[in-house]
């Protein structure tokens, strides 16, 4: 019944939210024009000085994601430096035949590694997102991790770049590793999270719902793809498509969700629930109903896991329902 549980906006515990949200602001956990339903560049700059926390080599981020120390980095491979006069102990494989022709000297190729790396991310705006029951929309949760990977990534002399996926169009953004690129991204980001929370529901049509051709065209071998969504409508041909890019560069999938799908609320009685195709009333205040939608919710999350997992693809969460910075602090170590 519960499968695909989503929520949409249907309904909230306000008075909790807010205490929520002032608790955080006041701890610094979160950024002080935090509302929960809306964002800003002021508010996602906030993670500017954050990101620095997460600096690899020191420590990763997706340590504290993953509970685990982060792979080898992987960039874009080696690069060609410049040609010249061979000597004893260089790789033959490496000599530069033509020079060699043309000076009558042996010549070889040299090359350094190459550390830099477009990280893109794909921000999926879609319906199911604008929703939440406890501190922020999933919406907002995720605004504030993108703006935290970004300031991260360029932090790390990384190009940083998006596809935005939100009501009838998919907005692409060219990765650059430039403070004012970032802050132009996040500006852009804020605007279509804003139009799309007014716009309210739309359906999806079907090159909505594909939107990994764009994604590839934008990810040169070599690149980091990091996908952030609830993943409500992921279907077999989308994980095709993630495969596809995995083969050339490293794709993460981070999903946002809600407490409520975890049947953790402090919501009584009644209430209406979206589903993927339809809208429940389930009765709150019993515990088999909530364990239910847990029960639905965490098998598909499963699924989801080891279907990406064959793939090399990890699949972390992250809940709106506390801070994103007290989320990872709890895995630290």
């Amino acid at each position: 019944m519960f499968e695909g549980l989503k929520l949409h906006r249907l309904f909230s515990t306000k008075a909790n939210s807010a205490n929520l949200l002032e608790g955080a602001i006041a701890s610094g956990e979160l950024p002080n024009a935090s509302n929960g339903v809306t964002v800003s560049v002021e508010e996602l700059s906030f993670y500017q000085i954050h990101g620095k926390r997460w600096q690899p080599p020191a420590k990763s981020l997706w340590s504290q994601l993953n509970g685990q120390h982060t792979s080898s980095r992987k960039g874009r491979g080696m690069t060609f430096s410049e040609v010249r006069q061979y000597q004893a102990g260089d790789d033959v494989r490496q000599i530069d035949w033509r020079v060699t022709a043309r000076t009558g000297k042996v010549h070889t190729k040299l090359f350094t590694e190459e550390r830099e790396r477009p990280v893109v991310l794909f921000i999926d705006l879609t319906p199911s997102m604008f929703s939440g029951t406890q501190l922020l929309f999933k919406s907002v949760q995720l605004c504030h991790l993108a703006a935290l990977l970004s300031w991260i990534a360029i932090g790390s002399k990384d190009r940083v770049g998006a596809i935005i996926r939100c009501g009838d169009t998919l907005t692409e953004i060219r990765p650059s590793s430039s403070k004012t690129a970032v802050l132009q991204l996040l500006n852009r980001l804020c605007e279509i999270h804003n139009q799309g929370l007014a716009m309210g529901g739309t359906t999806l049509t079907d090159e909505q719902r594909d939107p990994f051709h764009a994604l590839a065209n934008l990810c040169r071998k070599g690149s980091e793809l990091i996908c952030i969504s609830d993943f409500s409508t992921l279907s077999e041909q989308d994980i095709a498509s993630m495969t596809q890019i995995a083969a050339h560069n490293r794709v993460r999938a981070i999903q946002i969700y809600d407490p409520i799908e975890l049947g953790d609320t402090q919501a009584k009685g009644i209430q209406a629930l979206q589903g993927r195709d339809q809208v429940f009333s389930v009765n709150l205040s019993s515990s088999k109903a909530k364990d239910s939608i847990k029960h639905a919710f965490t098998h598909q999350q499963q699924q989801l896991s080891e279907q990406l997992s064959q793939y090399g693809i990890t699949l972390s969460q992250v809940s709106s329902g506390s801070p994103l910075l007290q989320q990872l602090l709890q895995h630290s170590f």
